[in-house]
């Protein structure tokens, strides 16, 4: 049957899409187990691909006296981000998500008839030891900026793997978008945002511009010397010389990828940048662009897009998406651009390996759960598809964080589609 694309189908699809994270994020089985009883399950992470052990460490910095647009008590700005590294030694295995935010989740669980007590959230791994010693120095800075409204942890997939290619990744939250951020302290930082609308886009924006630059500024006192947060909590032996901060790559999805043009534009230490199927405007339909599409990269940068998108539902691809052709167009640095045509926009999420173990083990039958799956990650194998993906973007940064020989992994994917503008 063919899929609508009037546009309240496309937004009813981007609504499923978002619900069906949370949902997903703890319902999904191990890869190999079935569940045949009332024992709880674990999500099983897809493991990292590099050659190196990894590690990961969250970190709390507070930006004094900036507060946010949308939560008038807020004095401070305080930015948690986890860092993902490659690490030598044990230590205990790094949790999947956080306790807050797991329990955030839980709570969308049964929208789909999943009992909540299905899933063992305690037992959900990733690959990665807390805080482990630093195995390498010299390690490129990647930063990760997440969706709207998405956290951090839901993109583990890709952030653990380049770490283990050699990177130290730094993924933040936007605190008062993602569902909720965790503070030392105890607080609980929960999402405040009042609309996804244009002018709240707009205010985002600003927002994470001046998140992502305090980050960068912090990273540079991490590798000047710097050894502790600003809870005061020691930063893992050995990761604070390890940080090279003279070559640093950026890449976000959705909103985090008109976030890592917008940092390219004002920042020069971000040397190359990455858009994972974001929009590069504030609103297509009403040509509300951001300065990003106006102005495009003097810098490597690269478009990875999937499925399709806007009231049309043409192919994401700058063929296409008039912000992505307009950014292209502006740029006076080269634009990678490489297209999954069976995907859709949240198979750059971890709902691309979580969803087919859903589907596997508890097979939910109800229409807005395929709906979900069909708008969220379309009909690309799962595997390949985050194979893929995390071949595009080690490619990209070997390339132009290391001197690589090409942008281009090797062998190419057979599921993506390359242009080089």
């Amino acid at each position: 049957m063919a899929r609508s694309t009037t546009p309240r189908a496309v937004r009813t699809r981007a609504l499923l899409c978002a619900a069906l994270v949370l949902a997903a994020s703890l319902s999904a089985p191990t890869a190999l187990s079935a569940v045949t009883g009332p024992e709880p399950f674990a999500l099983a992470p897809p493991p990292p691909t590099g050659p190196h052990a990894t590690g990961r460490t969250t970190l709390h910095l507070v930006d004094a006296g900036r507060g946010h647009p949308w939560v008038p008590a807020a004095e401070d700005r305080d930015v948690v981000l986890d860092v993902w590294y490659p690490a030598e030694g044990d230590g205990e295995t790094a949790p999947y998500v956080p306790e807050s935010l797991a329990l955030s989740l839980q709570r969308d669980l049964e929208q789909y008839g999943i009992a909540r007590d299905t899933v063992d959230t305690a037992g959900t791994p990733t690959s990665s030891r807390l805080d482990a010693a630093a195995a390498d120095e010299d390690l490129p800075v990647v930063l990760f900026s997440p969706g709207m409204r998405m956290s951090r942890a839901q993109y583990t997939a890709l952030c653990e793997d380049l770490a283990s290619r050699g990177y130290a990744v730094v993924a933040m939250d936007h605190p008062y978008e993602a569902p909720v951020v965790d503070l030392p302290d105890g607080r609980l930082l929960r999402t405040a945002m009042p609309a996804n609308d244009t002018g709240n886009r707009r205010l985002a924006a600003r927002v994470r511009l001046d998140d992502t630059r305090f980050v960068l500024d912090r990273l540079d006192g991490f590798a000047a010397g710097d050894t502790e947060d600003d809870s005061g909590r020691p930063l893992p032996p050995g990761l604070a010389q390890a940080l090279d901060t003279e070559r640093v790559g950026m890449f976000g999805q959705s909103f985090g990828g008109v976030t890592t043009a917008e940092t390219m534009l004002v920042d020069d230490r971000v040397d190359a940048g990455a858009n994972l199927d974001g929009s590069m405007a504030y609103h297509v339909g009403d040509e509300v662009w951001s300065d990003a599409t106006l102005a495009g990269a003097d810098r490597p940068f690269a478009l990875m897009g999937a499925g399709v998108s806007g009231s049309r539902g043409l192919p994401h691809h700058s063929d296409h998406s008039p912000d992505w052709a307009m950014f292209v167009e502006a740029s006076a640095g080269p634009v990678l651009e490489v297209y999954i045509p069976d995907g859709e926009h949240m198979s750059f999420t971890d709902q691309q390996w979580i969803a087919p173990q859903v589907d596997a083990a508890l097979a939910p039958s109800s229409a807005a759960w395929r709906n979900a799956v069909e708008g969220g990650v379309g009909s690309v194998d799962p595997q390949e598809s985050v194979g893929a993906q995390r071949a595009h973007l080690a490619a990209f940064f070997d390339h132009h964080l290391r001197g690589g020989a090409s942008p281009l992994p090797d062998p190419a994917p057979g599921i993506t589609e390359v242009t080089r503008h």
